[in-house]
């Protein structure tokens, strides 16, 4: 029996995929408004770098939790119409952050825009996929790098909109909100149509390859290892990289938040080339590179003057951000006929290695420095070795 991909396969559905991918960018740019606005709320509401990572723990946590779950009981009841109600959550929090007047206010609108991208990630990772054509790095690649492109669009709407106007400004942004809504409702009636006559209860489709379990589930461990030394690096990025430079150079609030643009903008510039070129070369040569690759630079960055910092962001950017794409879609070919729950464990897990590591980075920034913070974290590419022990395409296929 063909499954919804093989039928789908050979022709890439790109008005689908562009929604989605519009969609992640939406989505992000709201979450990482969030993100952004940590600079104000501590001013605002006198916060400690702990108090800080808490509200990334609340709002990473939440999201990594839940997204696992969605993505495994969807794998066997797949649920279109749940793609509108996530921007709906991410609306309720935004509405709360702006309206909040104290620091549990604050956590229970991070807790909101969790739940917001807790329900988008899976199902719309699964639908970027369904549209490929085949081509599934440079699908998923296309739909992370809209998420990219919106984290690093955060920073910059915050410092011309809400630092100007105030907290209260970011319930502005549920318009755009209100935008994904409309869009993913008619992704949503695609997405139906295709599975409608697949919706009945049915095995999953055959695994085509002959790796053992035991080998499997080592390389998913490895892989959620390499997930770990790039998401507690990129969670010191995006909760303090502004904090850094206004402590240690004492830059205004609003050029740390250009300057976290152009880390971003690497970033998603990283994004889009590490899926396109795991199709050409190999997923576990992306691998590589993407990890290891930024170890120079992420040791060198703690003892950068501030032209040196920025500029050091971009090849770290760059080559870190190359890695999702790559490591999705490797995971999803160690288990095939398990899209969602693999896309929900991988955004889940990156989610949660964010929140978790967020919370001890802050209250360690608080006891040393933010600089020493930094100082540790570049050390964590090094984890990039463990790549050695993945199955190579050449094994995957022979076995």
């Amino acid at each position: 029996m063909a499954t919804v991909e093989n039928r789908i396969a050979g022709s890439t559905v790109f008005a689908v995929l562009i929604s989605v991918t519009v969609c992640h960018l939406i989505n992000d740019t709201l979450q990482a408004l969030m993100l952004a606005m940590y600079p104000i709320l501590r001013d605002s509401y006198a916060l400690t770098f702990g108090q800080i990572g808490m509200i990334t723990l609340v709002f990473q946590v939440i999201a990594s939790i839940t997204q696992p779950l969605i993505g495994h009981f969807t794998d066997r009841k797949p649920l279109p119409y749940s793609l509108p109600v996530a921007p709906a959550f991410t609306l309720l929090g935004l509405v709360l952050l702006g309206l909040a007047t104290s620091y549990e206010g604050i956590l229970i609108a991070a807790a909101a825009v969790g739940i917001g991208s807790a329900i988008f990630h899976p199902e719309a990772s699964r639908v970027a996929r369904l549209a490929s054509g085949g081509r599934y790095g440079m699908a998923q690649s296309l739909f992370q790098v809209g998420g990219n492109i919106g984290t690093s669009l955060g920073p910059l709407l915050a410092a011309w909109v809400i630092l100007p106007r105030g907290q209260a400004s970011v319930v502005w942004f549920g318009a755009i909100a209100l935008a994904a809504i409309g869009i993913l409702s008619g992704v949503g009636r695609w997405y139906s149509h295709h599975l409608r006559p697949k919706t009945t209860a049915r095995p999953l489709p055959p695994v085509h390859h002959n790796l053992s379990s035991r080998t499997v589930g080592l390389s998913l461990l490895i892989l959620l290892a390499l997930m770990f030394s790039k998401f507690v690096y990129t969670s010191a990025f995006s909760s303090f990289y502004t904090f850094y430079l206004i402590d240690h150079f004492r830059v205004p609030v609003k050029d740390a938040q250009i300057y976290l643009f152009v880390y971003l903008g690497a970033f998603a510039i990283g994004t889009f080339a590490g899926g396109p070129i795991g199709d050409r070369i190999g997923r576990k040569a992306v691998i590589w590179f993407s990890i290891l690759g930024a170890l120079p630079f992420t040791l060198a960055l703690p003892f950068a003057n501030l032209f040196w910092t920025v500029v050091l962001t971009v090849p770290i950017g760059l080559i870190l951000a190359s890695a999702f794409s790559a490591m999705v879609v490797y995971a999803q070919e160690l288990l095939p006929g398990r899209v969602g729950m693999i896309s929900g464990l991988f955004f889940g897990t990156a989610f949660g290695i964010a929140g978790l590591s967020a919370v001890p980075l802050g209250y360690l920034a608080d006891h040393t420095s933010i600089t020493f913070v930094f100082q540790l974290c570049s050390v964590l590419p090094a984890i990039g070795l463990l790549t050695i022990f993945l199955p190579g395409a050449e094994r995957m296929k022979a076995a």
